[in-house]
C-alpha cells in the first residue's frame, strides 16, 4: 500500500517539472521567433498538462497561475506588443484553468466512487469465495485463484474445503462462462455444498443437492427473462480421511493429480456428465475409492490450467510441469506458487478462462494397508 501511495504521489507532483518545462519552452520560443506573441496562446496547455498527470484542482490552479505569470512577463517586455492576441492568450489560459479545475474535481469524485465500489465488490467476493484455511481437520490446504476478468477475484471457477462429520470434503468446479454472469450460479452451488457437505452421509447425496440447487437457481433466473444458452457446471467432489483414504465423484471435470515422488493423474474411470446435463436421480452416481500413500497429496484444478495457451497456441504442459517440481514430500504452498508462476509465464499474463488451484495433503496418518487406487462403485440415493 505504501508503494502505491508513493506512486500516486509521484504522479501528482510530476506536474511541477512538466508545467515549468512547458512554460520555459514557450518563453524561449516567443523570444526566438519573430512576433512571438502568436506563440503565447500555447501557454494555455500548461493547466491541461497538470490535469493529464492526475493533479488535483489546487495543482491545476498553480500551473495556470504559472502560465499567467509567464504571459504577464512577456507582455511587459517592450519586444512584445501588447495587443488583442495577448489579451486573447490570457483569456484562453483562464478558460483552460477553469476547465482543468472542473475536470480534476470530477475525476476526484469518480476515483472516490470507484474506490468505494471496489471495496464493496472485494468484500462481496471474499464472502462468496472465502480464503481457504491452511488446515482443515487432518488435511493441509493450499489454494489460489486467477480470474480472467480484469480486476476481479471471482469468476466462473469455485472451490471450498470443509471439515464435516464424514471427513474433510472438498469441492472444485467450473460454471459455464466466467466473470460476473457466472457468479450467481457459483453462489448457488457453493451455498448448497456448504450445507449438504455437513448433512449428506455419502457423496451421491451431495451431488443430488448440488444439482437441485443449480436447477432452482436457473429456474429463478429464467423467470421473466428470455431463454439463454444451455447452462451447466463441471464439479469434482473429494472426501479425504486421516489415513489417506479418499472418495471422489467427477461430473465432467478434469481429474485430480496425485502429487508425490511420481505425479500422476488420479484415474476415476468414466466421469459423469456436468451438472445440468443429466438427472442424478435416474443415473448411477459413480463414487471412486482409493488411498493416498504417506507423503502424497492431491491437486484439484479447473480446465483453465490445461487449456491455457501461449502466444503460439501451445497448451500449458501440466504433466511436465508437475514432474519438474521434483520428488519428495508435497508442500502445497510451494506447488501452488510455482504452478501459478509457470501459468503466468506460459500465457504472458493473458488468460481466456478462470483458473482455480487447490492442493490437499493429509497430515496425520494411521497404519492402514494400502488398497488399489481407485475402486469405483455406485451410490444411488432414494428419490427426493
Amino acid at each position: 500500500m505504501s508503494l502505491m501511495r508513493s506512486i500516486r504521489g509521484m504522479r501528482r507532483t510530476s506536474w511541477v517539472p512538466l508545467s515549468a518545462a512547458w512554460v520555459a519552452a514557450m518563453g524561449v520560443l516567443a523570444w526566438q521567433v519573430p512576433q512571438g506573441t502568436d506563440v503565447l496562446p500555447a501557454l494555455a496547455v500548461t493547466p491541461a498538462l497538470s490535469v493529464a498527470t492526475g493533479a488535483r484542482r489546487r495543482a491545476v490552479l498553480a500551473s495556470g497561475t504559472l502560465a499567467l505569470a509567464a504571459l504577464g512577463t512577456d507582455l511587459v517586455d517592450d519586444s512584445v506588443a501588447v495587443s488583442g492576441p495577448a489579451a486573447g492568450a490570457a483569456c484562453t489560459v483562464v478558460a483552460a484553468i477553469a476547465v482543468g479545475m472542473w475536470t480534476a474535481g470530477r475525476r476526484s469524485l469518480l476515483h472516490a466512487e470507484l474506490a468505494r465500489t471496489r471495496e464493496i465488490a472485494l468484500a462481496a467476493q471474499l464472502v462468496l469465495l472465502r480464503p481457504l484455511p491452511h488446515q482443515v481437520g487432518a488435511v493441509a490446504v493450499s489454494g489460489d485463484y486467477l480470474s480472467a476478468s480484469h480486476g476481479a477475484r471471482v469468476g466462473g471457477d469455485f472451490y471450498e474445503v470443509l471439515a464435516t462429520p464424514f471427513g474433510v470434503r472438498a469441492l472444485i468446479g467450473d460454471a459455464r462462462g466466467h466473470g460476473l454472469p457466472a457468479i450467481g450460479l457459483v453462489a448457488a452451488l457453493l451455498g448448497s455444498f456448504r450445507e449438504a457437505a455437513h448433512h449428506e452421509p455419502d457423496l451421491a447425496g451431495v451431488v443430488h443437492r448440488l444439482d437441485a440447487a443449480m436447477h432452482r437457481h436457473l429456474g429463478e433466473r429464467a423467470a421473466g427473462e428470455e431463454a439463454t444458452a444451455e447452462e451447466f457446471a463441471t464439479v469434482q467432489l473429494v472426501q479425504l480421511a486421516e489415513d489417506g483414504g479418499l472418495l471422489a465423484v467427477n461430473c465432467g471435470h478434469p481429474p485430480p493429480y496425485v502429487l508425490g515422488p511420481h505425479p500422476r493423474p488420479l484415474a476415476l474411470g468414466e466421469p459423469l456428465p456436468p451438472l445440468g446435463l443429466f438427472d442424478p436421480l435416474r443415473t448411477d452416481v459413480t463414487v471412486c475409492r482409493g488411498r493416498l500413500a504417506p507423503g502424497e497429496g492431491l491437486l484439484l484444478y479447473t480446465d483453465g490450467v490445461p487449456d491455457a495457451r501461449d502466444t503460439a497456441g501451445r497448451f500449458f504442459p501440466l504433466p511436465e510441469t508437475l514432474a519438474a517440481l521434483g520428488a519428495g514430500r508435497v508442500h502445497g504452498t510451494e506447488v501452488i506458487a510455482r504452478l501459478r508462476a509457470e501459468i503466468v509465464r506460459h500465457t504472458g499474463g493473458h488468460r481466456a478462462d478462470d483458473i482455480a488451484l487447490v492442493v490437499l495433503t493429509p497430515t496425520r496418518r494411521t497404519t492402514v494397508p494400502l488398497t488399489p487406487l481407485p475402486l469405483c462403485h455406485h451410490e444411488v440415493d432414494a428419490p427426493r
